[in-house]
């Protein structure tokens, strides 16, 4: 099957489900900031905001992928 881990899918949902949601509120955050640092680009911390909302948008692949590469097959 190679890199088929099913356990470990089935192990990680709940926390990938629960980053999904992180990842919805980093979108968000991340529209905001990029509006507020169009408005004033002085402020820098606007576009750290946006990229920390980055992350938290990919947060669900990553946590998928730690859970699929915890279980060995």
């Amino acid at each position: 099957m190679g890199d088929c881990r099913p356990l470990g899918f089935l192990l990680g949902l709940p926390f990938a489900l629960l980053a999904l949601i992180l990842s919805l509120v980093g979108a968000v955050v991340w529209i905001i900031g990029t509006v507020l640092s169009c408005l004033c680009p002085c402020c820098i911390c606007f576009a750290s905001l946006a990229n920390f909302a980055m992350d938290l948008v990919k947060l669900p692949v990553k946590t998928m992928r730690c859970f699929i590469r915890q279980i060995p097959c």
